[in-house]
């Protein structure tokens, strides 16, 4: 875990033209390091002469794998997790779907295929935003721009997912965008949503603490705010509704039974907003 393996990286420009590249690469992740047959990666790509402007650019990249042989569908949900949420704003890790061959060169085992997909650098996204990232320690979900929190805590709760925290930047970074907010206050971006209930992986657990005993069970984690400001919030996610389900719908690679699993998850949280009940719910699990 503490060291780089050497690697070769062959990506493919066409079905005839192929380049190599010498990179690094070693497993990443607390949980799923234990867990997986076949772990997280960060590739290192610093040493490696990439003639793509793009590429040159990124040092160290995020590599999210197939966890087992056979559970593919967690890895295609966590990343439609990460579209839906793209789909809500631009302040959002990026993230590109890939099929991968691993080949094992130092022994004679079956050559690997699997769906993966790479999470946009943190580096890359605060140049795409023209912001610096936060590392104090010491910060709160009052630390952030209000409207933005807002979004996060109802998307987190939208998909159930209730493995975040604002302090510690447990599965979300902080920016200061001093061009979006002169507040001083920072934009939060979430990630890592393989403990959804959306997902519903069969090794995730809800956070401690909560009073729920699995992860399809939603929990609001945000702020508290006033009755017409939640309303105003969750009109965002109302009018997203159509694309949310398109972006769902159409993905050619995830079996229909799953895709159907999914939109029925998100049409109870659309249905409680309809009913009208999710205003009081949110003040009764808010944070004041």
């Amino acid at each position: 875990k503490t060291e780089y393996l050497p690697a070769i990286l062959t990506y493919y420009l066409s079905e005839r033209d192929s380049i190599n590249r010498k990179i690094r690469l070693k497993s990443r992740g607390v949980f799923r390091y234990g867990y997986c047959a076949f772990p997280p990666m960060y590739l290192n790509l610093k040493k490696s002469d990439f003639q793509n402007p793009d590429i040159k650019k990124i040092s160290k990249m995020k590599l999210v794998t197939h966890c087992k042989s056979g559970n593919e569908d967690y890895l295609l949900k966590e990343y439609l997790a990460y579209k839906l949420y793209s789909a809500l704003t631009d302040q959002s890790f990026r993230v590109r779907l890939v099929k991968i061959d691993y080949i094992n060169t130092s022994s004679k085992s079956k050559t690997i295929s699997a769906y993966g997909f790479f999470i946009e650098p943190l580096d890359i996204l605060a140049e795409r935003l023209e912001a610096v990232p936060v590392k104090s320690p010491a910060l709160s979900q009052k630390n952030i721009i209000p409207r933005i929190m807002d979004r996060m805590a109802i998307f987190n709760y939208m998909i159930g997912n209730t493995d975040w925290s604002v302090p510690g930047q447990h599965n979300c970074k902080v920016l200061s965008v001093r061009t979006f907010d002169n507040t001083g206050l920072g934009v939060v971006i979430p990630y890592d949503f393989d403990y959804s209930g959306l997902v519903d992986a069969n090794y995730a657990v809800p956070a401690e603490g909560l009073g729920i005993s699995q992860v399809t069970q939603r929990f609001y984690q945000g702020e508290c705010r006033n009755e017409e400001t939640f309303r105003s919030e969750l009109k965002e996610f109302t009018e997203r509704k159509p694309e949310f389900y398109r972006i769902i719908n159409e993905f050619p690679f995830l079996r229909d039974k799953q895709k159907k699993e999914m939109t029925r998850y998100l049409d109870d949280f659309f249905y409680s907003i309809e009913k009208g009940g999710i205003i009081q719910y949110f003040r009764n699990q808010c944070k004041y």
